[in-house]
């Protein structure tokens, strides 16, 4: 049997956009991502990331490939074992520390302005 040099689904979700399905797969690579990042940044190996979810090490492989339909009970098993919270990933994002200079006025005088800045009614506008 030959099968057919295009790919099929690929051309399928190109001609029928899902937005539910684009949203789910940004998801799931967010928390492979994340993952995979943590494992690396903690030295982490594949093996023992399995040992510690009890699971084989192929079924945390195809886990960590991020084409892999991640339930809700796997993506618990791993918060539990990392100690991370993962279903509101943000974005791995590098800061950058930019200096301003410094506030006229003092601490104090910041300091009176965020007090009055907090007390702000938004019923009014000013």
């Amino acid at each position: 049997m030959k099968f057919p040099e295009e790919n099929i689904l690929e051309n399928w979700l190109e001609t029928n956009p899902n937005p539910a399905i684009d949203k789910f797969i940004e998801r799931n690579l967010a928390i492979t991502e994340k993952v995979v990042s943590i494992l690396k940044e903690r030295n982490i190996k594949k093996g023992e990331f399995a040992v510690m979810l009890g699971k084989t090490p192929s079924e945390v492989s195809k886990w960590l490939s991020g084409l892999h339909n991640l339930t809700l009970k796997s993506i618990t098993k791993m918060e539990v074992a990392l100690g991370i919270d993962l279903i509101n990933p943000e974005p791995v994002k590098e800061y950058v520390n930019v200096y301003f200079g410094t506030v006229p006025g003092g601490a104090n005088e910041v300091r009176n302005k965020a007090i009055s800045y907090e007390d702000t009614d938004y019923s009014t506008a000013s």
